[in-house]
């Protein structure tokens, strides 16, 4: 693969966790007025349509084993992922949701290296799991080391994470497919807001747009609906086409370290000694995982072939 093609794929991958790891703030500015349902149903509403009006080139498929792909990744990677996610933190505190769903690598490296041929699992990647996962417990226990173990909450955060590995490996397979990546991340979204549509009559949900009148809110929702959604779904299934399932997902742990930025830069939150070590082992764990594993080529030992020494007869 291509230098550049390589750089830029990483470059779209850390853009994309950029965003993804601040949108905590906007979703905490929301929930004042929003229910998690109505926020994760217009946001993805907006990116469709967005996403419609750059490209509204409808993707025809050649088999019905291809729509099942699309089907699936909508499925996963919007409606249960985020839904799951929205539901476990009902139930369980808000840092044992972001230290699990953190772990989302491994459960991608796993499948990934039972489906996808070119992406196996290695050790050095999971030395640089357990790294970065000693980090993000750091960080997400903020130093109090006080466990508060929840089984239906924390389950359901264990359950976010594979459903969003599931997702990495469909949009791998949906990439090798080459359809533009705006038109599939455009039909992902339709699908995941199909399957969004039951869940509006289970959980609260209001069509009150009176809401978006207030100037935070509506910037908020749009910053979740065309940045977090529309660009950066758009963002990483390229990067997933390009770097791969394995390479693009250990990037996620790199979300609770732009997020206790964040916190620090925005919400003036205090950081502590735990949450520094934790950032710190964060970063090195990422950057084992993600490092090419150097082949170093075995010495060609050259054996002299001994030449039978011809006999001289007399005769």
């Amino acid at each position: 693969m291509d230098k550049r093609q390589v750089t830029t794929g990483h470059l779209l991958t850390f853009i994309t966790i950029l965003i993804w790891g601040t949108t905590f703030i906007s979703t905490k500015i929301l929930l004042i007025d929003f229910s998690p349902v109505e926020i994760l149903f217009f946001r993805f509403l907006m990116g469709y349509f967005v996403l419609f009006l750059i490209s509204s080139r409808r993707i025809r498929t050649q088999s019905f084993s291809e729509e099942l792909l699309f089907i699936s990744a909508g499925l996963c990677g919007v409606t249960l992922y985020f839904l799951i996610e929205n539901i476990a933190l009902v139930y369980t505190l808000a840092s044992h949701v972001g230290v699990i769903v953190s772990i989302a690598p491994f459960f991608t490296a796993l499948l990934a290296h039972f489906f996808l041929e070119e992406e196996k699992l290695n050790t050095q990647f999971i030395t640089g799991f357990l790294i970065a996962l000693t980090g993000i417990i750091l960080i997400g226990l903020n130093g109090s080391f006080l466990l508060q173990l929840n089984p239906i909450g924390d389950l359901l955060a264990f359950l976010a994470p594979v459903v969003w590995a599931i997702y990495s490996v469909l949009m791998r397979k949906i990439s090798g497919l080459n359809y533009p990546i705006i038109g599939a991340t455009r039909r992902v979204f339709f699908y995941g807001l199909l399957g969004m549509l039951p869940t509006l009559f289970l959980f609260e949900f209001h069509l009150n747009f009176k809401r978006l009148g207030e100037v935070a809110n509506a910037t908020n929702l749009l910053y979740l609906g065309l940045g977090a959604s529309a660009l950066c779904f758009v963002t990483w299934n390229r990067a997933v086409g390009i770097l791969g399932a394995v390479k693009t997902s250990v990037y996620i742990y790199l979300v609770p370290v732009i997020t206790l930025a964040a916190s620090f830069l925005i919400l003036h939150e205090k950081i502590t000694w735990a949450t520094l070590t934790g950032a710190f082992l964060t970063l090195i764990g990422s950057y084992i995982s993600e490092r090419k594993i150097k082949m170093i080529p075995k010495k060609r030992i050259r054996v002299r072939s001994k030449a039978p020494i011809p006999r001289s007869y007399h005769t």
